[in-house]
């Protein structure tokens, strides 16, 4: 005989675009089908619906109508409600301090604190609570990383650490997170991701994270802005987060959806025949307000990523962002380089053109027309690109406090041989 689950069911909320206060946007609910698997339905509350400017949660999937939307992929939960569960930091924090053994995954969107990536926070109540907008400031940096080391080790936490700062570690959502520890930290101007080193890194990789996004900005990408601060002898990445924007009475919030859920897939191996730049485009292009300048700029990071070696650039790390009725690509973020062994072939998370995830420049080409852009246009992005990783990552890692020992172990990442000899396969 099948087990059968009980239904769970929360409300979900949104602030709209130019509001600082969260309104009720629907009911989510996940119940057990016939064979006992999850199955997740979301219907739009009827005055929400009626409520002048009203957006959709979504680009793709949860449209403004009145229909009951239903899922059985991942578990039941819709992507736009996935990309706002806490990353795998967060449910660490959450497991850590949670009252119950099991977890499902309605508990962890219940149990995230209200001020995750994007516009969604989700309830028991129908009216939403009032935002806490308490954060950590910047000056709780050396607690904060006290705090991390100790969650990072399963060790005790330190004597002086207030619970209530525990408890906000895990301000920052699945869309612009993944495993390293992070908070959400305040400062008189706006919200930052504070993403902390690990004892077990292999070079400091606050300040090579900082150097990417620098590196990446000179090459002509548009970046998350980050600032490196010095917490004791430990360096602390801030990353100012640009879903949010202060206002006098708090913080505007734009929704956020991660390339993961335009590609309608999963962060599973069997998904990952959907994770390509060549799918991602062609929805991008259906989904952005200026398909043709998103179009190219996924290109240039899609080629960026290549020539640092960043082959853990999966669909988390991509992202759509709506400040008011329009979606835009992001902000590029998480842009890290990977130490790897071969030095004629490496391959991307996402699949990048005719020979699949093959990190050279030819296969770059082989698709530039789905972006938008002519060859020849293509060849010069990756030509001058490739002139400009080459001859000035060094100095700008240098220039922004990494290490001289840092940047020999990094060197091997950048435009390595395989990327411009890499030949096509007959």
């Amino acid at each position: 005989m099948i087990s059968k689950s009980p239904p769970q069911e929360c409300y979900v909320y949104i602030t709209l675009p130019g509001q600082t206060e969260a309104v009720t946007a629907g009911r989510f609910e996940i119940k057990p089908d016939r064979l006992g698997n999850p199955r997740g339905s979301f219907v739009y509350a009827k005055s929400y619906l009626e409520r002048a400017g009203a957006v959709p949660i979504d680009p793709i999937e949860l449209k403004l109508t009145s229909r009951v939307y239903q899922t059985s992929a991942m578990n039941g939960v819709f992507g736009a409600l996935r990309d706002a569960s806490p990353d795998y930091w967060g449910r660490r924090v959450i497991e850590r301090n949670a009252g119950k053994p099991v977890l499902t995954e309605l508990d962890y969107l219940l149990e995230s604190p209200d001020d995750r990536a994007g516009a969604l926070g989700f309830g028991l109540n129908q009216v939403p609570p009032a935002p806490r907008r308490k954060f950590n400031q910047t000056i709780d940096l050396a607690k904060l990383q006290a705090a991390a080391d100790a969650i990072v080790k399963d060790e005790e936490l330190p004597a002086d650490t207030p619970k209530e700062q525990i408890s906000e570690l895990l301000l920052i959502g699945t869309s612009m997170g993944g495993a390293r520890p992070k908070a959400v930290v305040e400062d008189d101007d706006a919200l930052w991701v504070a993403k902390f080193n690990r004892a077990d890194d292999k070079w400091n990789t606050a300040r090579v994270e900082h150097a990417m996004l620098s590196l990446a900005r000179a090459c002509g990408l548009t970046t998350a802005e980050s600032k490196v601060v010095t917490v004791g002898t430990m360096d602390v990445l801030l990353v100012k987060r640009f879903d949010r924007e202060k206002a006098q009475k708090g913080y505007f919030r734009a929704r956020m959806v991660s390339a993961l859920t335009l590609l309608r897939s999963a962060d599973t191996y069997q998904s990952r025949d959907r994770w390509s730049y060549i799918l991602l485009v062609e929805e991008l292009r259906r989904a952005s307000a200026e398909p043709k300048r998103d179009a190219a700029e996924l290109f240039r990071r899609m080629c960026f990523n290549a020539l640092i070696s960043n082959t853990d650039d999966h669909p988390r790390n991509h992202a759509l962002i709506a400040r008011d009725q329009n979606w835009r690509l992001s902000p590029a973020y998480d842009l890290v380089p990977m130490m790897h062994i071969s030095l004629e072939h490496r391959d991307l998370a996402l699949i990048c053109g005719d020979e699949g995830r093959f990190a050279s420049a030819r296969n770059l080409l082989t698709q530039a027309q789905r972006f938008l852009l002519d060859p020849e246009e293509a060849a010069k992005i990756i030509k001058d690109m490739t002139q400009q990783v080459r001859e000035t990552w060094r100095n700008v890692a240098r220039g922004v406090g990494v290490t001289d020992a840092d940047c020999d172990k990094i060197a091997g990442a950048f435009a390595y041989p395989g990327f411009e000899t890499g030949r096509m396969t007959a």
